[in-house]
């Protein structure tokens, strides 16, 4: 790899899959204030929703998504913005 191309925060960084658990190491530029400790070493952390290691069609299994119950939530948590 061609040196002194990459950006100075290019480093390795943790992702986390919040459905499962599931941490992995990639280099990114992704800026983050938090960071998680994976076998000793602390490396800046990023959240994710879904991962290859929880996505149906990676997995071959289907979800039930609960669309009515994620309106309520918008809702709920929009009320207070009301004019």
């Amino acid at each position: 790899m061609k040196a002194g191309i990459h950006p100075d925060n290019y480093r390795l960084v943790a992702f986390k899959d919040m459905s499962n658990d599931d941490v992995f190491l990639t280099k990114s530029t992704v800026n983050t204030k938090e960071t998680l400790e994976v076998d000793g070493v602390e490396y800046p952390l990023v959240k994710l929703e879904i991962s290859r290691t929880s996505h149906p069609f990676y997995t071959g299994k289907s979800k039930l998504v609960d669309t009515a119950g994620r309106i309520d939530k918008f809702k709920n948590k929009y009320s207070n913005f009301k004019k």
